[in-house]
């Protein structure tokens, strides 16, 4: 499984939601795993930013179809960073391409 990092600013209707219904964050955790991802750890920040999520997903394919359908409801804005483990970077720098770190 692949590791991203997905950053999230709330809309004013994704904050009116929130605000009614905090419940929302662990259902639309579950819809991820519906999806075929999962979320590892979840994060409200304060800055740029409202949320920051650790997921793991199979595929890019399967983690941008849940980046679309998670953005196109119009509560939250969306940025997905794909993330290596510093031990498989180390490995890749190093030569070993098949990252075993």
């Amino acid at each position: 499984m692949a590791t991203y990092i997905m950053l999230s600013t709330l809309t004013d209707e994704g904050r009116k939601t929130l605000k009614q219904r905090p419940e929302r964050l662990q259902e639309v955790n579950k819809e991820v795993e519906s999806m075929g991802a999962r979320v590892t750890a979840q994060y409200a920040v304060m800055g740029g930013y409202d949320f920051v999520n650790i997921i793991e997903a199979p595929t890019n394919e399967v983690m941008a179809r849940l980046s679309v359908e998670l953005g196109s409801r119009g509560t939250i804005q969306i940025t997905t960073l794909p993330a290596i483990d510093v031990a498989e970077f180390v490995d890749i720098l190093a030569g070993d391409a098949t990252g075993g770190g």
